[in-house]
């Protein structure tokens, strides 16, 4: 059995309306929800000028591989946050900021990107150091339907 966590998603950037169908498909496939245990993803709750933020509890590996392969392929930035399994993995935010790859930042079970003193040396400077943070909490623009 696969180990499961919670986990979050925001997403925005410029949506093209003939995905919408897949959008909705992907999201209500990986289970998610507005809201923690809420129901389930509908089409009208997606608001054009408003990033899109989806949750669900109990996800596999504490990632939405589809939605997020839908996210890169149409260039929409998201940050995704997952909870730890203890033994597995540890909690981390996942940053796609609209092109190149993702990058992962290890934090806490409160999503506060964490930095462990080796990673910390390797960066050298306090001002490496401040952007590796900016790096981490970028902010998902407003969705943008076209």
């Amino acid at each position: 059995m696969t180990d499961r966590v919670s986990a979050s998603i925001t997403i925005g950037g410029v949506l093209d309306r003939s995905t919408l169908p897949e959008l909705e498909s992907i999201v209500r496939h990986e289970g998610l929800s507005t809201d923690w245990d809420g129901a389930p993803f509908h089409l009208a709750e997606l608001v054009d000028g408003k990033s899109l933020t989806l949750k669900a509890h109990e996800v596999a590996r504490g990632a939405f591989e589809a939605l997020e392969a839908f996210c890169v392929r149409e260039t929409l930035p998201f940050v995704r946050w997952s909870g730890a399994c203890p033994g597995q993995w540890g909690a981390e935010r996942l940053v796609f900021t609209g092109s190149g790859e993702p990058t992962r930042f290890p934090c806490d079970e409160d999503d506060y990107v964490v930095i462990g003193e080796d990673h910390l040396q390797r960066l050298a400077t306090f001002e490496a150091a401040l952007a590796y943070f900016e790096g981490a909490n970028f902010v998902v623009p407003p969705i943008r339907l076209r």
